[in-house]
This record gives C-alpha cells, structure tokens and sequence, in this order.
C-alpha cells in the first residue's frame, strides 16, 4: 500500500480501529486566505486577457525582469511558499527557490542578474535575501525579529527599498485583539550598508517603488487605524468613503508629496518607463488596475488586492484573479514538520474522542451559521443553523453530544467595532448550549447577562469549563452539568479553557498587560502557570489525546507582508506546538495567510485511569 493512499484512508475513510495510523498526526485548523489564486495577463487597457497559471494553486506577487523576457511569482504548487519564474507567454516555468521557509515578493536588480526577496529561512522572521540568479545561492541582505518586505531596486542599482515594520511595537487594532502593522519606508545598499529610514514613523507607507533618476520612491500611505479598516478585504468590501494617496519620497531630504488625489484605496504603485504612475485602487467590493495615463483597465471583484506588473514597456499588465470559497471539509496543507499531517476548514473544529468525526462552525458573514459534523468520508452535514453565531464545538467524551457557545458576539465579524468606543467584552452576549451529535436535544446550560463561551467538557463528561465576561464577573467557571452547579475557577481576562484528556489541567489563554498568553491550572484553581511569554497574541488551544503536547496559534513571528495584501485580519497568525509544560516549541505552518483553531486528531485510545494517575 504506497504512503498517499495510507494516509487517504486513514483521514477521509477513518478506519483508526483497523489501520495503524501512526505515520504522522492528523492536525485540522482554521486557515483565512484565498482558496484560489492564478496569474493573468492582459493588454494594459484590460483587453486581451488570458490565464498564465493553471487553477488548482496559489500563484501571487508576479514582477517583470528588466529585458521584459521573464515574469518571475511566488507560488504554493510545491507545497511552501516559493519563487518560480516564467516566459510571458506562461512557457518554460521554472521553480528559483526550493527552500522549506517562506519565499516570495520577488525584485529583479537592474541588471537581471539578481533578485531581491523576502524569507523566513533565518529565524522564521521576514527578511530580504538576495538570490544569485547565476549559482542559485542565497544570502541574507537583512536581519532582526521585525518584518521587512516589498524590495525594490534603484535603477542605478546602488539601493534597495523596502517597507518594514520593524519599528511597530504591534499595538491593538482600535481597541480590539488584533494587531496594527505600523509600516515605514527604509533604505540600504545592496551589500547590506547604509540602512535608514526615509518615511516618518508612526503610520503606515508602503511598496516603494522608484522614479527612473533613482532620487525618490513612490509610495502608497495611509494612517495606521486605516489599515486595520481596509485590510479585511476577504471579508468585508471597502468602504464607499475610504480614501488614501499615493506619494513621492525624496531619499535625500525625506520631503514627501502627494502625487494623486480623490476616492478610493490607493494600492501598489508602478513607476513605468514613462515616469507616469499605475496603482490599483479599491473601491468598494472591487479592485481597478489603474493604468499609467489614469484609465481604468482590468477590474472586479475577484481580482486581488496584489501588486500588479506591468511589462517594461507599459504594454502590458499581468494581475492575481482570487477565490475566497472555504469548505468545511478538510483540505490538505503543507507542513513543516513532515510529522504533522495539516488540513484547513472553517472556523474552529473539533475532533471527537474516536477521531471519526470533525464538528466545525461555518460562519457566513451577514448570513446564516451552521454547525457542521463531518462523519467519516461523508459529505459535511449541517445539524444546527442560527441566525446569530455558533463558535467553538467540543465533543463530549463519549462522543454523543456537543457543546458550543451561542450568540451575538458582536464584535467577532464587525470590523469597525472599536471606531466609537473600546470593546465591550460582553459584544452582544452569548450562552453555552450542549446538543447531541445528531442536532436533537439543543438546550442552553448558561444564562444571565454574561458573554458566556469557548466551553469544554471534562474527561468524564460530568462537567463542562467554559469563559465569561460581563457585568457579572469575569474569568474561568467550572459547571457541573448534574445541578448546574458553578465555581469559579479564575477572575481575570481568561479565554480558550480546554480540558486535559488527563483530566489534571486546564490549559487557557490570559490577558497579561495586553500580550495574550498561553497558561494551565488545575482544576481545583491552585497552580496557575504560564507557558509562554510572548510579546502578542497566543491563542486556541488543542490537547493531543494522550495530554502530553498543546496546539496554538501564535503572532511570535509576525507580519510576513504588507497587511493589506493579505486580505485577513490577523495573517500573522502560525499554528505551533510544544509540550504540556511549554518546552519544545515547535512553528508548523509557514505563510502569509491567518492560520488558527486547531484541533488534533485522536488516532490511539483514550489514556486510562493508570496512565492518568502516572503524571
């Protein structure tokens, strides 16, 4: 039996009583990005165009070589994120990069003998490499813990531009869990001297792109709360009165000008050989190429908020068309660690006890939500539908029922919460529900004016752990499901409490002077312990079924482009793993897009009472 069609039977058919499915961990999550993204190119008014990739991948952030012979992109076909190239003509593709890390954004040198790029290769951070075209070696042009993207060489070839966050101390969005990206403009030469700043700190300019004397760049800028506005753009169309401008940095004085003016979301700018400007330009659910003598040539609404290219010569244009349609049902994904099998859905799955069955909420915004149980290798089933929100589905142990968290949580799918006024925790209320596996039996086990949710039940199903915020209290609570009984567990701001198949922790996540952090407690509150100590956003847990290692998502390694290309609101989002006791923290997704809610997939029995008391 070859590997592929092992691993086949043992996710979608889940024989786990038959076959010995120890090859790798099965590991569901949530993944916000495009499900699908190709390549066309068209005449620069937007006539003639065709597709330069096949569908079926990700294929992104295209640019010309200098001579116009080559279009060099990033692409997902090989699994990671990586460089490839190919004539305009879509012929001769040829893979640039092959390393497991993060590669993409590639910038030719003047010459073509060089390409600029971003990686995650060195400490898992976005950096600027610099990849000889010649020997196809690789090497470092930055370093540091912040992001920096968007190279662009000067004609003259004496520097590289770039936009960074390194600066940003990733404070929240509008009051809310998100983080900002505060972006500037930097300099350095290509040998790695000269590093400056050229932009004022404190907002947002980006994808530098320079004018043909090589003394400015040309940049797109907006405020910093801007761009937590405009950079949801898989959700959420852009607003009718959003606007922005494009301008022109003086490298040597730092003076900077507006160049354009009026509505709309001014993007990615292109300095052409005629020294005009194309950009594109959100405006509402559409995305217009905007060409050098200010026309308007391909646009619509799936067409990407990505960097287009134009050819050397202006003639022609080659853009990103995406789809944004998540399945419920698992799709396969690349892993870093080959001992990890990855699989997205939609929002926050849950693996039953068996492994059998996969519970996920699918949340359409402005829609109706269904929770949905995904039974062996059967088509995904809705056994619940609401006209609020249904978040958080966690089996019992005998895998007969559910419990989620019911509401409004108002503040989970509104982007422009927090514009007025901080958010109030409470967003709208929400209650814990339990329900049986087949959808009967729906009753709500909380009530009262709290935000009551992210509830889970305890190895023995007799209890139920569950999150609350509101006007009364806050924290941790412990239900016992026989009286309804309640005891407080914590008091602080608490979220994401997940039960130890052990049944001796509970592992959560806490709000420490506003860094989200991965904690455990016992039971019976004694014990409080951190894991992690991060500066950022640490979030939903998952057990592995002998309770020996947790699942999380984590901000550590933050922004890998400029946000509003990404489309999501929080793409610095990366599923990690470590040990009960927070050693061994292991990164296992490497992208752009936001990765979160994992679940793990049980392929062994539960652990018994004697491997319990062993701990």
């Amino acid at each position: 039996m070859s590997r592929l069609l092992f691993r086949f039977l043992c996710i979608f058919a889940l024989a786990a009583a038959t076959l010995s499915c120890l090859a790798a961990d099965q590991v569901v999550f949530t993944r916000l990005g495009p499900t699908q993204s190709s390549l066309f190119i068209a005449n620069a008014d937007g006539s003639a165009e065709r597709p330069l990739t096949q569908p079926g991948s990700l294929n992104y952030n295209p640019t010309w070589a200098p001579m116009g012979d080559w279009i060099a992109f990033t692409s997902e076909r090989a699994g990671p994120a990586n460089l490839f190239r190919m004539h305009p003509d879509g012929s001769d593709v040829e893979r640039l990069t092959a390393d497991a890390a993060y590669d993409d954004q590639a910038a030719f040198s003047p010459d073509g003998r060089q390409i600029a790029f971003v990686s995650t290769r060195a400490a898992g951070f976005a950096n600027l490499w610099i990849l000889d075209m010649v020997t196809r070696k690789a090497r470092a042009l930055t370093t540091g813990r912040g992001g920096d993207f968007r190279p662009a060489w000067s004609p003259d070839g004496r520097w590289i531009a770039f936009s960074s966050d390194r600066d940003s101390s990733l404070p929240t969005a509008k009051s809310r869990w998100e983080r900002l990206q505060l972006v500037d403009i930097y300099l350095i030469h290509p040998d790695g001297s000269g590093l400056r700043r050229i932009s004022q700190h404190g907002n947002f300019c980006g994808t530098p792109r320079w004018t043909a004397d090589s003394k400015s760049v040309v940049t797109y800028c907006m405020s910093a709360e801007d761009t937590w506005t405009n950079r949801t753009k898989l959700l959420t169309p852009y607003a009718a009165d959003a606007a922005n401008q494009l301008y022109r940095i003086d490298i040597a004085t730092g003076s900077i000008l507006p160049i354009t003016s009026g509505p709309g979301v001014k993007l990615a700018p292109s300095v052409l050989a005629s020294g005009k400007v194309a950009y594109l330009r959100g405006d509402g659910a559409r995305i217009e190429i905007v060409s050098a003598d200010g026309k308007v040539g391909p646009s619509d609404a799936d067409i990407a908020p990505n960097p287009a290219a134009w050819s050397p010569d202006g003639s022609h244009v080659v853009y990103v068309r995406t789809g944004f349609r998540p399945s419920s049902e698992p799709v396969k994904q690349w892993s870093r660690n080959p001992n990890f099998d990855l699989y997205a859905t939609t929002t926050l799955p849950a693996y039953d006890r068996t492994g059998m069955r996969v519970a996920v909420s699918n949340v359409v915004p402005g829609g109706v939500t269904s929770l949905m149980v995904i039974d062996g290798n059967q088509p995904a089933r809705a056994i619940l539908e609401r006209k609020d929100l249904i978040l958080a589905p966690q089996w019992s142990p005998d895998s007969k029922q559910i419990v989620v968290g019911v509401g409004g949580f108002t503040a989970f799918l509104d982007f422009a919460a927090g514009t007025k006024k901080p958010i109030d925790r409470v967003n709208g209320g929400a209650q814990v529900a339990i329900l049986n596996a087949d959808g009967t039996g729906f009753h709500l086990v909380t009530s009262g004016p709290n935000n009551n949710a992210f509830a889970a039940f305890s190895p023995d199903g007799r209890r139920i752990v569950y999150r609350t915020a509101g006007p009364d209290g806050e924290g941790l609570r412990i239900m016992n499901l026989a009286d309804r009984s309640v005891t407080v567990l914590t008091d602080q701001y608490d979220n994401f409490p997940l039960w130890s198949p052990r049944g001796d922790l509970i592992a959560f996540v806490r709000n420490i002077a506003g860094d989200f952090e991965v904690m455990t407690v016992h039971p019976d509150g004694k014990a409080i312990t951190q894991l992690t100590r991060t500066h950022g956003n640490e979030a939903h847990l998952a057990w592995s079924p002998d309770g020996a290692r947790l699942l999380f998502t984590s901000s550590r390694m933050g922004f890998k482009d400029e946000t509003l290309y990404t489309g999501s609101p929080q793409p610095y989002g990366e599923i990690f793993v470590m040990n009960w006791d927070g050693t061994h923290v292991e990164q296992l997704t490497d992208d752009q897009w936001e990765d979160g809610g994992p679940a793990w997939q049980p392929h062994h029995p539960a652990p018994t009472s004697a491997q319990t008391a062993q701990k």
